[in-house]
């Protein structure tokens, strides 16, 4: 067996898609007599900040040749990767044995993208030590992400850190013709959600029905016409074959990583650092605050440890969800890190607090008391009634105990939808 990894070929500015070169060369090796059996499609850490949107790395798991397989690979590479972009560089790394056989230091590189920053001369050591081919064109920098989707399968793809069975998803995603690049893309709305409809919950996060959009249909000017992902293959497939659009070029199951939380590390407050995504428990210290532009945020606390909080606007509904909890609820929030603040993907309510402390009521006339005076407690002025102090009442909340999320249209490619399961306490899907 051969394993083909690739990354980088895309753009910011001019497109292109990495998912769309792998099926390229998948094609191209099947044209010379090797079989092709899956396309793996890799989410490294989505806090990279050189990433285009999604931080895709590419895998081929195929039994060509390994000199042919890199010949046939890196020969698309330089014909499709779009280095007119000085940001793009494109990289390619092949091993010649069977996906499940990769050496422990390549495995645990290929978790390390996923959840660290590694630098270019990290793949370069990794790829030595290991024998294996490669190429890069620029700074080569893709070779990071070629090399983290050769180890994956046998090293990345699996549930919490690393633990238990592997959690693999799917993405049927279907091409554009290639002239129609960079076009308004023609796709019937209403087929789209019935579509969607037809395959929930294993098919997720092709639609946002509160938002009313089409989630699986990019805007950004490649190749892709639009990209199905859930549980089951062929439900993934099933609903791409419903959907009324302009022709479908050329389309590709990949096997991925996608909505499976493996970005988030399990950690406490104290070990949060810019550039991560973790799954951290605390206390609310602060009331949410609305600020400028929509964003909310609040102090979430765990013993001396302090860390702001933030939903901002793009997670829409959600932050109704952050702006409902109070101070003293206790709750785990998962995100990534960035300039100090964690930005919520996930919250997960664990106590709720139930009662506030209120100026009591005089129970004669029922009007609210007065301060009698510093350590006086309270006091009636009309009925000269008192209380001793504050009187605890019960508190309406709007919260539930329980999982809660971004909408699928601020959703991350990597991020686990709650109507997967598997989760520690009740949950609320968005849809």
């Amino acid at each position: 067996m051969t394993v083909v990894g690739l990354d980088d070929t895309d753009s910011r500015e001019y497109g292109m898609c990495t998912t769309y070169v792998a099926t390229r060369v998948a094609e191209r090796l099947r044209r010379v007599d090797a079989a092709v059996e899956r396309l793996l499609l890799v989410r490294l850490n989505p806090a990279v900040e050189y990433k285009t949107r999604g931080n895709a790395a590419l895998a081929i798991h195929t039994d060509c040749d390994p000199g042919l397989a890199f010949d046939v690979a890196r020969d698309e590479l330089e014909r499709t990767a779009e280095t007119a972009d000085e940001r793009t560089n494109p990289g390619l790394v092949v091993a010649d044995h069977a996906p499940d056989a990769t050496s422990r230091s390549v495995r645990e590189f290929a978790r390390a993208a996923i959840r660290e920053h590694l630098a270019i001369a990290d793949a370069e050591t990794t790829i030595a030590d290991a024998g294996y081919r490669a190429w890069g064109a620029g700074n080569g920098r893709g070779r990071i992400g070629a090399l983290a989707a050769i180890g994956s399968w046998d090293g990345a793809g699996s549930k919490a850190e690393g633990k238990g069975a592997a959690d693999w998803t799917y993405e049927y995603i279907s091409y554009r013709d290639p002239d129609r690049w960079g076009t308004p893309r023609t796709v019937d709305r209403e087929s789209v959600f019935e579509a969607a409809e037809s395959e929930y919950p294993d098919v997720w996060d092709t639609v946002d029905r509160g938002e009313d959009e089409m989630v699986c249909v990019p805007h950004t000017p490649g190749p892709i016409l639009h990209g199905i992902r859930g549980d089951d293959s062929e439900a993934v497939r099933a609903v791409a074959g419903r959907i009324e659009s302009e022709p479908v070029a050329d389309a590709q199951l990949f096997v991925t990583n996608q909505g499976t939380d493996a970005h988030l590390r399990a950690d406490t407050l104290e070990n949060v650092r810019d550039g991560c995504a973790y799954r951290v428990d605390g206390t609310v210290a602060s009331e949410p605050e609305t600020r400028r532009g929509g964003h909310v945020f609040f102090t979430l606390v765990d013993g001396d440890v302090e860390r702001e909080c933030a939903a901002f606007e793009p997670t829409k509904r959600f932050r109704d969800r952050v702006r409902a909890l109070r101070e003293g609820d206790r709750i785990t929030v998962c995100g990534e890190c960035s300039r100090g603040t964690l930005k919520l993907e996930k919250v997960a309510v664990r106590d709720l607090v139930t009662t506030e402390r209120v100026t009591p009521t005089c129970e004669a006339c029922g009007r609210t008391m007065e301060s009698a005076g510093r350590n006086q407690g309270y006091r009636c002025r009309d009925c000269g009634t008192s209380a001793a102090g504050r009187e605890e009442v019960p508190l309406e909340r709007e919260l539930e105990a329980g999982w809660y999320e971004v909408p699928p249209c601020a959703r991350r490619h990597i991020a686990k939808p709650l109507v997967r399961g598997e989760f520690d306490g009740p949950i609320h899907p968005e849809r």
